[in-house]
C-alpha cells in the first residue's frame, strides 16, 4: 500500500510537470510588441524586403518573461503589387504563438513558409513532424501546409533571424536587417535543422530528447496511454 501511494505521489507530480503552462504558469495580457525589416536572401541570390512584426503575452513560467504571442510576416511578392501576409496566432492549448518562422523561400511566384513548432505543446499538436518542419505554400488564396516532399529542393537555407525575442532591440534599432547580419544573428545556432533545411528525419532518439509525446486530454496535456494522469486530470476538474 506504501508503495502504491508512493507511486501514486510521483504520477502526480509527473502529470504537473508534463501540464507545465497549463498548471504552473501565470496568464499574462498582450504586452506590447516590435517590428523590423529583414532582407532573406533567396536562392537565386536575390533579397526579398520582410516585414516582421511580434507580440508579446501569454502563458510563461513564473519568474520568466512573456512569451511571444504572435508572429507576423508581410512582403510583395516579386514582380508584382501584391503584398502577401502570413501569421501564426496564440492558441489557448498552446499558450503563446503556435509556429516559429525560420524561412521564407519564393519561386516562380510562388512563396512558401518553413517554420518550426513552437516548443513541445506545439510540436505535438502540429503531429510531431519529422522533420521538424511545418511548411506552408501560398496557392493565390490562403496558405495551406504541405509535406517536405513538396518543398523545391532548390531551398537549402533558413533566411530568417531565428531569435526574435533576444534580439528584439538590436533588430529595432537596425530597422532593416540584412543578409550578412542575419547569418551574423543565427551563427551561435547548434541545432542542424536550424542551421540548414533538413531534407531526412532525425533520429527517433532526437526527436523524443527534443520532445517526449503528449496528447491532449480535458484541457491538458497527457502522455499516451496513461490512464492513471486522465484519471488525476479527471479529478482536478470535479
Amino acid at each position: 500500500m506504501k508503495k502504491e501511494a508512493t507511486m501514486q505521489k510521483w504520477v502526480a507530480m509527473v502529470v504537473l510537470m508534463a501540464l507545465g503552462c497549463c498548471m504552473s504558469a501565470c496568464a499574462t495580457g498582450l504586452l506590447g510588441g516590435d517590428n523590423w525589416k529583414e532582407e532573406a536572401l533567396q536562392y537565386d541570390g536575390s533579397t526579398l524586403v520582410v516585414e516582421r512584426s511580434q507580440s508579446y503575452g501569454g502563458r510563461a513560467e513564473i519568474g520568466q518573461g512573456a512569451p511571444i504571442r504572435e508572429y507576423h510576416l508581410s512582403f510583395t511578392l516579386p514582380g508584382s503589387r501584391q503584398t502577401i501576409e502570413w501569421e501564426s496566432g496564440y492558441s489557448e492549448d498552446v499558450g503563446r504563438a503556435n509556429l516559429h518562422p525560420l524561412a521564407l523561400h519564393v519561386m516562380n511566384g510562388t512563396p512558401y513558409v518553413i517554420t518550426e513548432p513552437n516548443l513541445c505543446l506545439a510540436y505535438n499538436k502540429w503531429g510531431r513532424p519529422n522533420p521538424p518542419y511545418v511548411i506552408f505554400k501560398y496557392d493565390g488564396q490562403a496558405w495551406q501546409r504541405i509535406p517536405i516532399e513538396e518543398l523545391p529542393t532548390q531551398f537549402k537555407d533558413m533566411n530568417l533571424v531565428n531569435e526574435t525575442k533576444g534580439d528584439a532591440k538590436r533588430l529595432v534599432e537596425a530597422g532593416q536587417v540584412t543578409p550578412m547580419e542575419i547569418t551574423k544573428l543565427n551563427r551561435d545556432l547548434q541545432q542542424p535543422e536550424l542551421k540548414v533545411i533538413l531534407r531526412t528525419p532525425l533520429s527517433k532518439e532526437r526527436i523524443n530528447q527534443m520532445c517526449m509525446e503528449m496528447v491532449p486530454y480535458n484541457g491538458s496535456w497527457v502522455m499516451p496511454n496513461d490512464p492513471i494522469a486522465r484519471k488525476y486530470i479527471d479529478m482536478q476538474k470535479r
